[in-house]
């Protein structure tokens, strides 16, 4: 009697195949099998026990499908910044209800695996700072929802297929840091109407910049070149970006003009750099005037000329065409001495002018940095006259358009921000006028918003001249009152000078005088 209660109350039991793990739970545990070192224990409690792996660490599930019964499905899988090494397996296509894919700052390897197109509801693919090879697959164009793709820092190369233009819905297309080569096709661009942002850096592509590149309507934020191998001329067809646009076309062999069409007149010259054959504004490199094309000499003539007579051969020249030529030397010869009279006064004047002071002139650049980085206004005056490098020190790195003594000098000591973020920084153009070119700056750290003023006419004129603006920036920074803009820091080279302020909205400088409030325009 036992023996049947015993085997009746095993039948009531559920079978174990009642609590087996979904389709959704085993893709990912072939994740977890592809990982060969899973230093901090990320995918441990990743286990075929559970009937489903909503509560797994890094996944997260949702009522994604309209069937009834409702039952949760995997939504967003994030496994970043865990040096995992191993692959990514095909298996993860198989997620239909998944969304969002972070698995960016690991030591994954291999190829990107096409079938990651059979998960049609993937809007973002974070795949950044692993050790990936091969080619973009185009398959992922495939993908309908596919909005931000993040490749940057890995090993891809090859050149990006023509069948990227099937990105339509593409946002975000970041491939910076990779080994892409080729030249950029010419028109996949248009077909990409929703890109927001397009970070090519750091590559080596070659060949000339597409200009339909310029055909980016919703373009924001940087539109990054840099860093690869690009040459020709910077297209016209770019000034049609969006004025918030930043342009970086840094390390390139770019030549020609710079065109001063639309949002390409308002860029920095930091968006230029390193381009040894460009010149023109905003660069401080002028353009050589190109010389007209010499003219070939006529064909002669096929005609048979007349015969001439000896007296045609030895006729003399007129006396009007002697006294002609005699009043045109003339003419010429007094014309030289004026201009070599008047360079001589010229020169002597500006002797006289500057006195002994005259060679001091002659240093080119500024060597009279009064303070270091983080210091305050108060801090006296301290010259250098020794290695032109000791000027560069504690403050940003002094690489601004090879001005080698460059520095930004802090006024404030709770200014932070070094001369690299401030040139990294994206700059939008707040006006221009006869005192040069003004910037608000968003610096990348979270730094509140700084007004830039360039000024025009780079830092000439001298160790005397730089010792006078040090002087009246020092000035300006110790003014504290409500309705004077307080100075952050100036910057002094050979190429450039800059004036660092506050950045105040809303408004100008009368309404907020007058203590108005106005909406801004937009």
């Amino acid at each position: 009697m036992a023996t049947i209660l015993l085997l009746l109350l095993l039948l009531a039991l559920p079978p174990p195949s009642a609590v087996a793990l979904n389709s959704e739970g085993l893709a990912l545990l072939a994740f977890k099998a592809a990982a060969t070192d899973d230093p901090f224990s990320a995918l441990s409690r990743w286990s075929e026990s559970d009937p489903d792996p909503c509560r797994w660490p890094g996944v997260t599930c949702a009522n994604a499908s309209s069937a009834s019964p409702a039952q949760p499905h995997v939504i967003g899988v994030a496994v970043a910044g865990k040096n995992i090494s191993g692959y990514i397996p095909s298996e993860l296509g198989s997620l239909l209800f998944l969304r969002r894919l972070n698995l960016h700052g690991n030591r994954l390897a291999g190829a990107i695996p096409a079938a990651l197109s059979n998960a049609s509801s993937l809007h973002s693919l974070y795949l950044y700072g692993n050790r990936l090879t091969g080619g973009l697959p185009v398959a992922l164009c495939d993908l309908p929802r596919l909005q931000n793709l993040d490749v940057s820092g890995n090993a891809l190369s090859g050149e990006l297929p023509l069948d990227l233009r099937n990105c339509r819905s593409l946002q975000r297309l970041v491939l910076a840091r990779n080994a892409f080569a080729g030249e950029l096709p010419a028109g996949i661009w248009p077909e990409m109407p929703s890109l927001q942002q397009l970070d090519l850096s750091s590559n080596a592509f070659n060949g000339s910049i597409p200009p339909d590149l310029g055909e980016l309507p919703r373009l924001a934020g940087t539109l990054n070149l840099s860093h690869n191998r690009f040459s020709g001329v910077v297209p016209p067809e770019l000034g049609r970006l969006p004025a918030t646009v930043t342009l970086d076309l840094r390390f390139n062999n770019l030549s020609g003009a710079i065109p001063q069409t639309g949002s390409l007149a308002s860029q920095g010259p930091t968006a230029f750099l390193n381009n040894p054959g460009l010149c023109g504004f905003p660069l401080q490199v002028p353009c050589r005037a190109v010389p007209p094309p010499t003219q070939s000499p006529r064909p002669p003539a096929t005609t048979t000329p007349l015969p001439s007579t000896a007296s045609d051969r030895h006729q003399p020249i007129k006396t009007s065409l002697i006294a002609l030529i005699s009043v045109a030397d003339a003419a010429g010869v007094a014309l030289v001495g004026v201009i070599l009279v008047y360079v001589y006064w010229k020169v002597k004047d500006r002797k006289e002018s500057r006195g002994d002071d005259g060679d001091s002139s002659k240093s080119g650049l500024c060597r009279c940095m009064l303070w270091r980085h983080g210091g305050s206004g108060d801090s006296s005056d301290t010259s250098s006259d020794g290695d032109d490098n000791d000027a560069s020190g504690g403050g940003g790195d002094g690489k601004y358009n090879g001005g080698s003594e460059g520095e930004l000098v802090a006024i404030d000591r709770g200014f932070r921000v070094e001369l690299d973020e401030l040139l990294r920084s994206s700059a939008y153009v707040l006006g221009k006028g006869g005192k040069g070119i003004v910037y608000k700056v968003v610096v990348a750290n979270g730094t509140t918003p700084v007004a830039v003023r360039r000024l025009g006419g780079g830092g000439g004129g001298g160790a005397d001249r730089c010792k006078e603006f040090a002087a009246e920036a020092r000035a300006v920074g110790r003014a504290r009152h409500p309705n004077v803009v307080r100075l952050r820091a100036y910057y002094w080279s050979a190429d450039e000078k800059l004036v660092v302020t506050d950045f105040v909205g809303n408004g100008n400088l009368a309404t907020a005088l007058r203590g108005e409030h106005t909406v801004p325009h937009h």
